[in-house]
Formats: C-alpha cells, sequence, structure tokens
C-alpha cells in the first residue's frame, strides 16, 4: 500500500496526530515549530495554534479542551480560545527535558514520555497524568519516549523507547493503571529505520511509523512479525492514528528535521500529512478522565 498526501504542511518535527471524534478534525502538531494544528478530514483547511515552546503530544478532554506534554509540563489548552492552564511539571528539575508522544488509555489517563533535547541516553521517563491531576513516575530511565497503544481487551499496554527499536508489552491494569512483566513482542531489525509513533486497529494489530523507515509497519503483536506495510514518501514519518468517518482513515504525519538538502529534493513532502486506507479501522481515541478537575482550575 501506499499513501498519498493529505497536507503538504513542511513541518519540521510532525507529530502526535489524533481525530477529534467531537470536532471531525485530525490535531497534531510541530514540535519543533511550536505548533498545534487542526486540519480537515480532505486537508481543505489547517488551523495552526501557536504554542510559544515545544509541544510533544496531546489529547482530547471534552469540548473544545485538550490536555498536552509541553516542554514546561502537563497543560491543558483550549482550542477555541487558545488560553494554557498549566497542570504540573514532573520535570522542572531537568531543564533540556521536553515532553514526546503521548496518549489516554483505555480509562482516560493521559500517558506521555519525555526525553533530552539532546537525546541523551536514559534521561526521560514515561508519566500518568490520572483524571485528579496526580502525576506518576511509570517507566524510568527511557532515552526517547515515544508509541503508545492498548488492547482492546483492556489488559495489555504496547509501548515503544524508540532507540531500543523495541515495542514492548505491559500487563496493564485498567481500575489501578498498574503495570508490569514487560516482554519484547517485536524488534525492528537494524538498517530498517526506528520506531516511533504507534496505534492500534480493529483487529489487534499494530501500525509502526518507522523514523528513517520510509513506511509504517503493521505488526502482529502475538506472532512477533509484520504482516505488512504502507509507503510513504518521506523518509522520517512519525506517528499515525486512525480516523475519519468509520474511523478506517489512517493519517500518518512526518519531519523534515535535519534533512539535507539534497534528501528534501528527493522527498520534496517530508514534514507532510499522509493518509491511506489500509482495510482496517481503529478505535476513537480515548477522551481525558480529568475533564472536571481541568474546567474547575
Amino acid at each position: 500500500m501506499n499513501a498519498d498526501l493529505l497536507l503538504d504542511a513542511a513541518a519540521i518535527l510532525g507529530e502526535g496526530p489524533v481525530w477529534h471524534h467531537e470536532r471531525k478534525t485530525l490535531l497534531w502538531i510541530d514540535i519543533e515549530g511550536h505548533q498545534l494544528h487542526e486540519t480537515a478530514a480532505d486537508g481543505s483547511s489547517d488551523r495552526v495554534m501557536l504554542i510559544g515552546e515545544q509541544i510533544g503530544c496531546l489529547a482530547p478532554a471534552g469540548g473544545s479542551l485538550v490536555v498536552a506534554g509541553l516542554r514546561s509540563g502537563f497543560s491543558a489548552i483550549d482550542l477555541e480560545t487558545g488560553r494554557r492552564t498549566p497542570i504540573e511539571d514532573p520535570e522542572r528539575h531537568l531543564p533540556d527535558n521536553r515532553f514526546n508522544d503521548g496518549k489516554c488509555d483505555p480509562a482516560g489517563r493521559f500517558w506521555a514520555g519525555t526525553m533530552h533535547t539532546r537525546e541523551d541516553p536514559g534521561c526521560g521517563a514515561l508519566y500518568c497524568l490520572d483524571a485528579d491531576l496526580r502525576v506518576s513516575c511509570k517507566i524510568p530511565g527511557v532515552s526517547i519516549s515515544n508509541g503508545l497503544a492498548w488492547s482492546a481487551d483492556e489488559r495489555t499496554m504496547y509501548y515503544v523507547d524508540s532507540p531500543t527499536r523495541q515495542i514492548v508489552a505491559y500487563d496493564y491494569d485498567r481500575s489501578s493503571g498498574a503495570i508490569a512483566h514487560s516482554r519484547v513482542v517485536y524488534e525492528v531489525p537494524t538498517g530498517e529505520g526506528f520506531p516511533d509513533g504507534m496505534t492500534i486497529d480493529g483487529e489487534g494489530m499494530l501500525w509502526v511509523a518507522l523514523w528513517d523507515g520510509h513506511k509504517v509497519i503493521r505488526v502482529d503483536p502475538s506472532a512477533g512479525r509484520v504482516v505488512g506495510h504502507i509507503d510513504v514518501p518521506a523518509s522520517r514519518p512519525t506517528s499515525c492514528a486512525f480516523g475519519g468517518e468509520g474511523y478506517d482513515t489512517l493519517f500518518i504525519t512526518s519531519a523534515r528535521i535535519h534533512l539535507t538538502d539534497a534528501q528534501l529534493a528527493k522527498e520534496p513532502h517530508a514534514g507532510g500529512v499522509f493518509v491511506c486506507k489500509p482495510g482496517v479501522s481503529g478505535p476513537p481515541a480515548v477522551v481525558f478522565a480529568g475533564t472536571a478537575a481541568l474546567r474547575a482550575r
């Protein structure tokens, strides 16, 4: 399968796509451009909100609110007014760290991980923001915290720390948010890129963007093998999410950061948003469960 260009956004570091069920739009970010984008399903419009700092991830939080992981920590952002409400910065003592990928678990907790801005190894962590706005550290010693997904039976969480090239599964408890018993379900071979953002489809298969891999792969975590892929006309696809009518469209973000002029000449749409209809659908994004607590601030 091949991905088609939806929006020639020329993002420096496009990331974090999520379909907003209420607004019927695709939300995504340009981390290094400090931008939050809201794009129509057909690419006919793209509204850009300037955040003023690096924004690594976001999730719908009801109405026009989203919860986000920024350079300065967890915050709520109103898509209509632009008002930003700080929540907590669990790494205020680490000024060279920033938030990267994140999303809500089946119970509506917002999980988001951090990384060092120079990509120094082991400097980040994976955090969880609960509905009462308390933050807990789930996985310390992470290098580049990236893709997250949960199985339909809500018993397994999948996670990517990109430099390891591994997709790791954890036993997951919805009621407590506890994770345990990590095991590797797939490792990307050397030379085929690094696993980045990730989503899951209705058949339990993982869709994983491969940074420097020119593709999004479909992984069967129970068999530990690739069962399909989508070719992307950009070498650095960063993440993917199902959305659109019926949630059967896969939206794919990409980056152009650190590409040479020669590379950009070969991939002029690097940093764009791409789409593909892979023949399967995925679950809707879970809305953050702490909306009431956010509005009380």
